[in-house]
């Protein structure tokens, strides 16, 4: 358990320095440059990302029981996952359902998140999946707090919003069909 909660402590410690500190990540993003400091960013999120799923297999294989949903509630997060790929899309792609949901990413986040703290109970997937969920809120309310997102570069269309709905719930259904599966090793649903 040890590794997830390392992993997890890097990811979301370099992903809340805009949450925490806003006038330092600016500082170290004028003094380093905007590519180096992507750079730099990008490699630690992925050593925080790489100790996540090797904490998080490592936690599988020893897994502690904290709550046993109901069956039913597996069916409710498939459903609350629908949105979650094209609210991803959304976030960019210039669209009115981006603009709408104001920051697609975070909103994608929360219920990804929910979706699978409602159909799991061990203890490795509310570390993960509660540390995301707890990390998106805090994000949200720290933009808002922070000022209005700037606006996408280009206006939203039309084609947009179809493409974002079309690709998102194509991409939904991969996943859930096959995709999951294959990646994570667990079907959510059994064919």
């Amino acid at each position: 358990m040890g590794v997830l909660i390392l992993g997890l402590a890097i990811f979301f410690g370099v992903h809340s320095l805009s949450i925490v500190n806003r006038d330092f990540r600016d500082r170290m993003l004028a003094k380093f440059g905007e590519m180096p400091w992507k750079g730099g960013y990008a490699v630690v999120s992925l050593i925080g990302f790489a100790f996540i799923v090797w904490g998080y297999g490592l936690a599988r294989a020893e897994p502690v029981l904290l709550y046993l949903p109901p069956l039913w509630l597996r069916y409710v997060a498939i459903v609350l996952l629908i949105p979650v790929f094209p609210l991803l899309i959304a976030a960019y792609l210039p669209s009115r359902i981006g603009i709408a949901a104001r920051h697609p990413m975070l909103l994608a986040t929360k219920i990804w998140a929910l979706a699978h703290l409602l159909a799991n109970g061990m203890l490795a997937d509310v570390l993960l999946f509660g540390a995301f969920l707890a990390w998106a809120v805090a994000d949200r309310i720290s933009v808002k707090r922070r000022g209005p997102p700037a606006q996408a570069t280009a206006p939203a269309s039309n084609a947009n919003d179809m493409f974002v709905v079309i690709a998102g719930v194509a991409i939904y259904f991969a996943f859930i069909l096959w995709l999951h599966a294959w990646i994570f090793g667990v079907a959510p649903i059994a064919l």
